[in-house]
């Protein structure tokens, strides 16, 4: 399919006042004809229409007009006037005493615009806490636009008052991460966004029940290889500490535990099988757990669990030490 530019005319609406033919329009001299007498009903008309050439209907759809997009990581959604910081013409000249004034003026108008009512002087330093934190986690920008929009909601419902905005921001992460398979703590989100552990998850669950979020449980499964790898240990490992997992889940070990603290454990036993020499120490400052908690989990999988098979497995296969 042609760009409807490539195309001279277009079937326009309504009917000719004249003589009742159809109207077309007509984008070479833009215009707005009837196609039966010929009579121009306008003229000057604007074209709507992609601003580069397409040939099919998809990459035509694509290509609607210039400017930025919409996005809801900016105050009023980037659909706003920004003006500039330096007092510049077009071509980077300096500008006159009084045209320096007169932007003076504007930036400042332009600022308390912006932040004409409460909900909007909250969500600039809600969205700059979004933007940190997702980068000091490493987390993937995708995930900007979705917090900003959770974020957004519970504004509108009223769910910040009486909460500071780094809890609330660091309960979305949370939130985000779990929906996203990706392995965050509530330590680590603690740690970045400065907020005691305790009070990060009391606000995901307020947030959570007020949104009617259906938050995927995390498993000890999920921080298997990002513990792994900051403690150095190879992939057969972390596939032998998912089978001990699989297992204790079927005896019920892993319900009502933290699973960074079940993963730790499990992880600490399968490096001992393969006899890669790993502290406890070593393996709960990865997981962002205590001594004692690595320690009691693996004292009741060993209680409950025979874990001398894995060893004799891993002897029957011939694995040894990497």
């Amino acid at each position: 399919m042609a760009d409807k530019k490539d195309s001279e005319t277009k079937k326009g609406s309504g009917n000719c006042p004249e003589c009742g033919g159809t109207l077309v329009r007509d984008y070479k001299h833009a215009e707005i004809v009837c196609s039966k007498c010929g009579l121009i009903v306008d003229e000057s008309i604007a074209d709507l229409g992609a601003e580069t050439r397409s040939f099919d209907s998809e990459s035509w759809l694509k290509r609607t007009r210039t400017g930025s997009p919409m996005t809801y990581t900016k105050p009023h959604k980037g659909l706003t006037t920004e003006i500039d910081k330096y007092d510049r013409d077009i071509r980077g000249g300096t500008v006159s005493r009084e045209a320096r004034k007169r932007m003076y003026r504007m930036r400042k108008w332009q600022r308390r615009i912006n932040v004409s009512s409460s909900v909007e002087k909250d969500i600039i330093p809600a969205l700059n806490e979004i933007s940190r934190e997702l980068s000091e986690l490493g987390l993937p920008i995708s995930m900007k636009e979705d917090a900003a929009i959770m974020y957004r909601k519970i504004c509108n419902r009223g769910l910040v008052r009486g909460r500071s905005i780094e809890a609330i921001i660091a309960a979305i992460t949370y939130i985000l991460c779990r929906n996203r398979n990706i392995p965050r703590t509530l330590g680590e989100i603690s740690d970045v966004s400065g907020i005691d552990p305790k009070d990060v998850g009391k606000t995901y669950r307020y947030v959570a029940r007020h949104l009617k979020l259906k938050v995927p449980p995390t498993t000890p499964a999920d921080y298997l290889p990002k513990f792994a790898q900051r403690v150095k240990l190879p992939n057969y490992v972390v596939d032998k500490a998912n089978e001990i997992i699989a297992d204790a889940k079927k005896l019920g070990l892993t319900s009502g535990r933290a699973p960074a603290g079940v993963a730790a454990a499990v992880l600490y036993i399968a490096a001992d099988i393969y006899n890669r020499q790993k502290t406890q120490k070593e393996i709960s400052e990865a997981a962002g757990v205590t001594e004692v908690t690595v320690r009691n989990r693996h004292r009741e999988l060993e209680e409950k669990m025979d874990l001398y098979k894995y060893k004799e497995e891993v002897l029957k296969e011939g694995k040894k030490e990497a």
